[in-house]
């Protein structure tokens, strides 16, 4: 048994896997099921596998009659494409249906199901991509994509522009896999290829332009991309709203190490915001959820308000806990951490000093100063809660009963 065999035994034993196995191969004598794409990928480079990609040959009427005989939870995902995600205990796995492309338009795809392994493969954009194994790890690697992996190869199947024009999307995965495996620089017929296409991006959703996006985050890749210049470039092009892009080939080693510590929002942050209205349009043509928008949104206003600037000191960065929250607070100190010309420790001593800190309460309630001092119920009860609030927090977040009274006299 060689290393490859060892490491898929070992994700069989890990996982549900072989219980999807077993219900595709045992519905019919013709049935077959095969790890396919990342997956496979990821255990010959001895990478961490966090999902796990099937193919079969049998179509996806068939996979969910086999999934519903052994009694596995699954759902209609990409049914369309003949993809069903079946569940088993919380963890998710895509079983797609053997195909081949009848028709393309550089966006969408017109495809018909086969039980033909290798039209499968020829359809699918990098030989790395496509190799496939069974549950023992057996490899049907059709285009020698493992030894491209192992060689530091990123090779199109088949013609590279022909791969491009069928989904213009391959141009950003291009990018990722190119950046995650390449040994050597852009061939120059892939970048003439690329620059005569790269126009084809505009047919592109802009989920799916943010979900590639999201790939290339959560690969670690994103600085490394920028250190290659022809890379640097053709991203800057397909999202030009990225205006700080720059900031990823200044980093120092503090802020390239601790990137992918970060989140998803803090990373869009980082590319788009500045004086201009440019968040906003990157907000509305990527549908950015209400959530994130207002994590970004509080950066905004505390980097780029007309308002005089904000100094980070102990005082106020308690001010920003309370007013903007944990959150808020880890999100500013870090923009600072992650924009400035020079590294200052200090801003990551503050990161930590906070991690622990609770958001001060005001002890005081509006029940207080009905009951205890006397305040009919209305607005003055609310007008006093303000001004009760504002002096505690200029205060340090400290009240006594005497500067109660004080306030609520005058």
């Amino acid at each position: 048994m060689n290393v490859i065999n060892q490491k898929f035994l070992k994700l069989r034993k890990e996982t549900s896997v072989e219980k999807i196995f077993s219900a595709i191969e045992g519905f019919s004598e013709e049935a077959e099921i095969r790890y396919v794409g990342g997956c496979v990928r990821k255990i010959i480079k001895d990478e961490k596998v966090d999902d796990i990609d099937l193919a079969t040959n049998i179509e996806p009427s068939k996979v969910k009659q086999a999934l519903e005989i052994k009694k596995i939870n699954y759902f209609e995902t990409g049914i369309k494409h003949g993809t069903i995600t079946a569940v088993i205990d919380n963890n998710k796995f895509e079983i797609t249906s053997l195909r081949s492309d009848i028709k393309t338009d550089g966006r969408h795809a017109e495809i018909e199901f086969t039980n033909n392994w290798l039209k499968d493969a020829e359809r699918r954009d990098f030989t790395i991509n496509s190799i496939y194994a069974d549950i023992n790890g057996n490899l049907f690697d059709p285009f020698n994509g493992k030894k491209d992996l192992e060689n530091g190869i990123l090779k199109f199947v088949g013609d590279p522009e022909q791969r491009i024009k069928e989904d213009y999307l391959r141009i950003l995965r291009y990018l990722r896999f190119f950046t995650l495996y390449s040994k050597k620089d852009h061939q120059a017929d892939i970048k003439k290829i690329i620059k005569k296409n790269i126009v084809g991006i505009k047919k592109l959703s802009s989920e799916r332009l943010l979900d590639e996006l999201k790939k290339i985050f959560k690969s670690n890749c994103f600085i490394k991309l920028c250190d290659n210049e022809y890379s640097y470039h053709i991203t800057s092009v397909i999202f030009p709203e990225f205006k700080q892009i720059n900031y990823f080939k200044k980093f120092n080693d503090y802020t390239k190490i601790n990137l992918n510590n970060l989140e998803f929002p803090f990373f869009l942050a980082l590319l788009i915001l500045d004086n201009t209205d440019n968040s906003d349009y990157f907000f509305y043509k990527f549908n950015i959820s209400k959530k994130d928008q207002k994590r970004i949104k509080v950066l905004k206003e505390f980097y780029f308000s007309k308002k005089p600037p904000i100094k980070l000191n102990s005082h106020n960065l308690w001010k920003i806990l309370y007013v903007s929250g944990k959150e808020g607070l880890t999100d500013i100190l870090n923009y600072k951490i992650y924009t400035s010309k020079k590294f200052d420790k200090n801003f990551v001593n503050q990161l930590n000093y906070f991690k622990d800190k609770e958001i001060p309460k005001l002890a005081v309630t509006g029940d207080d100063l009905i009951n205890n001092y006397g305040i009919p119920q209305g607005e003055e009860v609310g007008e006093k809660l303000k001004q009760i609030e504002s002096f505690w927090i200029n205060n340090n977040f400290k009240i006594t009963d005497k500067d109660l009274k004080k306030i609520i006299k005058n």
